[in-house]
């Protein structure tokens, strides 16, 4: 029997396992929503407040679950409201089929009623962008979006379907994807399965005479779950082992090998000694510049071998000296039997030197508890213990996502979720529900497996600041509705903490615009039905921080925190990480 393209649409994605689309319905995109009605529950729908508050929930879905996010906006301002989300998926690699409406196809160009050229606004923001106007096309075209979603580096396709293309019958309901170019301008490969190891022997060569070693963990690491390889080549080599922000959780802080994060605000010890190493091995990267600083003062004296899925990253920034362009689970399976057990404890002993030095000029007096307000640095510090490093920490943009990265131990893989690369503020709140219903959906399988009816889901804490959470404060809306447990901290501290560090360090103290008056956090959170509390003493800090955690339910804790703390370590921008400063 004919279906509509609608129908067709909602059983594309469901033969691609989707259980859950974030979203909000508008004129061009309803025969979709009715399809999704009279699905009788078999796709759920979380429905979000703002269209980029979906992006950031398939975001943080994706990324907790390793499957490729889904959200639906109309037209128009539906539409456009999906461009930040995709431009930060872009820049994570994040794998996102993200689904608009558009007027019919007779009215296209005609600037009609929130008519918007979508395809054209988000060609440099996604892999592959797409519109459909012919209800033949929806089974397929899914599909085929599906599979650019998630081959080679992972990153967010756009569909875009005419009205009449949505309601119009179809007898076409194959779902083989179609094969069409992609019209994306991104800079990267699409070829699935693409492989290049033919510099294996000389990558292991390089590791097996290397006196002064160093590992770099990037986000590829855990997008491949390369989490056990990577740790395994790491202990057999004897090298210390570094992450990048979005590296993060990848291996347990508190491993023998582990010496810290790579970046402007990461820790002292890697890098400094990034320019003293003779040979790194880059896994899963892509030596951005928060991580280089100066590039042409960048690890000048090591040989590079650059692990990376995406060839168009190799070489593109900084030299390597051997490219591994393959999925980092893959090359570093086959790379392992090619080495040698090795042990560089002098060169490791190096590192432990300038933690030292660390601490004493920074973790030990954030620590100290010796302030008249409490400092950021304690409140992560204390949440890491009370949790045993085992939440899944989902962080906005500025000085408390660095502190968080600093101070929270992590201790289970893909933990740590973040905006890195685009820096959007607002992503927290709306990301961590994704994460949340992403994280349930794994123990609700991981329970069913072992047959124990008791939830094992993680903790989700999300953690913002009181600029970033007012960007999307309306997805406590959707928390609201769906009675997700996410915790909530905003570190309120009356600025624009990132700005105000940076003016005052390099703009000779003229504060410009980073002084907030802020709502009463807590009294919104209670307005959405949502429990909550501020804290401002330090004695009550930790009975706050147990109370958030043993809710069962949604929390939102406000802790104000001193206005002038600044982040260190710092690399100054346009340094290299030679001049990382501590103070």
């Amino acid at each position: 029997m004919p279906i509509t393209g609608a129908q067709a649409l909602i059983n594309a994605l469901l033969n691609e396992q989707t259980e859950v689309v974030f979203g909000y319905p508008g004129g061009a995109i309803m025969p979709v929503y009715d399809a999704i009605y009279q699905s009788n529950g078999a796709l759920r729908h979380v429905l979000v407040r703002h269209e980029q508050g979906a992006t950031h929930a398939a975001q943080g879905y994706a990324r907790t679950t390793g499957k490729v996010g889904v959200c639906l906006a109309t037209s128009g301002p539906g539409a456009t409201n999906f461009i930040t989300g995709l431009a930060d998926a872009l820049m994570d690699s994040t794998a996102l089929v993200c689904i608009t409406g558009q007027v019919a196809s007779s009215k296209l160009g005609s600037d009609a009623f929130q008519e918007a050229d979508v395809i054209g606004l988000s060609l440099q923001a996604t892999k592959w962008s797409c519109q459909i106007t012919d209800p033949d096309r929806v089974a397929a075209t899914i599909a085929r979006a599906f599979q650019v979603a998630r081959d080679g580096r992972p990153g967010p396709v756009l569909i875009d379907i005419t009205r009449d293309a949505q309601s119009g019958l179809t007898s076409e309901p194959n779902s083989t994807p179609v094969s069409c170019a992609p019209t994306s301008t991104a800079p990267w490969s699409y070829a699935a399965g693409h492989r290049d190891l033919s510099a294996l022997e000389d990558a292991a060569q390089l590791l097996n005479n290397a006196q002064r070693p160093l590992m770099m963990i990037g986000h590829g690491v855990t997008l491949s779950a390369a989490q056990d390889q990577a740790l395994a080549v790491g202990e057999r080599a004897g090298l210390p082992m570094a992450a990048t922000l979005l590296g993060l959780s990848a291996i347990s802080t508190e491993h023998a090998l582990y010496v810290g994060m790579l970046g402007m605000h990461g820790n002292y010890a890697p890098n400094i000694l990034t320019n003293e190493a003779d040979v790194i091995l880059a896994v899963g990267m892509r030596f951005d510049d928060r991580v280089t600083g100066r590039v042409e003062d960048y690890a000048r004296q090591a040989k590079i071998i650059h692990i990376d899925v995406d060839p168009a990253q190799v070489n593109r920034l900084v030299k390597a000296e051997c490219a591994l362009i393959a999925d980092a689970n893959e090359a570093l399976l086959e790379l392992l039997p090619l080495l040698e057990n090795r042990n560089h404890s002098a060169w490791l002993a190096r590192f432990r030197e300038l933690d030292s030095m660390e601490h004493n000029a920074v973790i030990g007096p954030e620590l100290a508890c010796n302030s008249i307000e409490m400092r950021m640095s304690e409140v992560v510090d204390q949440l890491s213990q009370m949790t045993a490093g085992n939440a899944i920490l989902v962080t906005d943009v500025g000085q408390h996502q660095m502190i968080a990265a600093r101070h929270y131990r992590f201790s289970r893989n893909a933990a740590h979720i973040t905006s890195g690369g685009l820096g959007t503020m607002g992503f927290a709140l709306p990301a961590a529900i994704g994460a949340a219903i992403g994280a349930a959906r794994g123990a609700a399988a991981s329970n069913a497996a072992s047959h124990d009816k008791h939830s094992t889901a993680q903790t989700v804490i999300a953690i913002a600041g009181d600029g970033g959470i007012q960007m999307t404060i309306q997805e406590l809306g959707t928390l609201m509705q769906e009675q997700l447990p996410v915790k909530i901290i905003v570190l309120n501290n009356q600025r624009l903490g990132m700005v105000r560090q940076w003016q005052e360090l390099f703009f000779e103290g003229r504060l410009s615009e980073v002084h907030l008056h802020n709502p009463d956090f807590a009294m919104i959170a209670q307005g959405y039905g949502i429990a909550a509390t501020s804290v401002s003493a330090r004695d009550a800090l930790n009975s706050a921080l147990r109370l958030m955690l043993d809710h069962p339910g949604p929390y939102l804790l406000e802790v104000k925190v001193g206005c002038e703390d600044n982040v260190f370590p710092m690399i100054p921008a346009g340094a290299s990480v030679s001049e990382m400063r501590l103070s």
